[in-house]
């Protein structure tokens, strides 16, 4: 004979069983599908340059690259060095931290496959086209340029409206065109810079 109480640890038990299962089954179909990162967490993941570099050196490889072999390109980068001229230390200290910390973060994010010797894209993620908002020591953002381009054409604009910018030697439309063509060939300055910082599309990551 069972007791109330019994019955009771017994139902308890049963459905901590159940929602386990359903759990395991979620998790399970979860595990399946690739959700490519937010915004937040992508920018999060690029924050550091160790896992810049992964990304960009699987990116370049055709095939899975051992921990050792990445460990070895990316010191390389970090030192300004060939691999060849690496101390033993400086390849150990980014083995360890590529092992420890930075696989596991990107693996966690659905970018790589890590079975704990070969790293690799996921399918998914290879498809991706990762590119850094960077702006070069003396130079300004693109979106600061492009603000002042605009201001000063408004300007010109203006003042040959009102006959202020002299029209004899340039005609209105030889003026308009030529604020058409600087922002024609910037866009074409900004297009060839961004390739350079897009993650896998030159040899060195940016």
């Amino acid at each position: 004979m069972y007791s109330s109480d019994d019955y009771l640890t017994q139902s308890v038990s049963v459905a901590r069983s159940h929602r386990c299962n359903i759990s395991s089954t979620m998790s399970l179909t979860d595990q399946r599908k690739y959700t490519p990162p937010e915004k937040d967490e992508l920018y999060d993941l690029l924050s550091n340059h160790r896992r810049r570099y992964v990304i960009h050196f699987c990116k370049r490889a055709e095939r899975p690259l051992t921990l050792s072999d990445l460990a070895e390109k990316v010191a390389a980068r970090e030192q300004d060095k060939t691999v060849a001229e690496l101390t033993s230390a400086e390849r150990k200290r980014v083995y360890t931290s590529l092992q420890q910390t930075h696989l596991k973060r990107l693996a966690d994010a659905g970018m790589i496959d890590y079975d704990g010797d070969e790293v690799e894209l996921t399918d998914d993620a290879a498809q991706l086209d990762v590119y850094l908002d960077v702006v070069p020591e003396g130079s300004i953002p693109w979106g600061v340029y492009y603000l002042g381009l605009s201001g000063l054409s408004a300007v010109v604009l203006a003042g040959v409206w009102v006959d202020v910018v002299p029209t004899g030697f340039l005609p209105d439309l030889g003026w308009a065109a030529l604020i058409l063509a600087a922002f024609l060939i910037s866009a074409v300055v900004q297009v060839v810079q961004s390739r350079r910082y897009r993650l896998g599309e030159v040899d060195e990551p940016p």
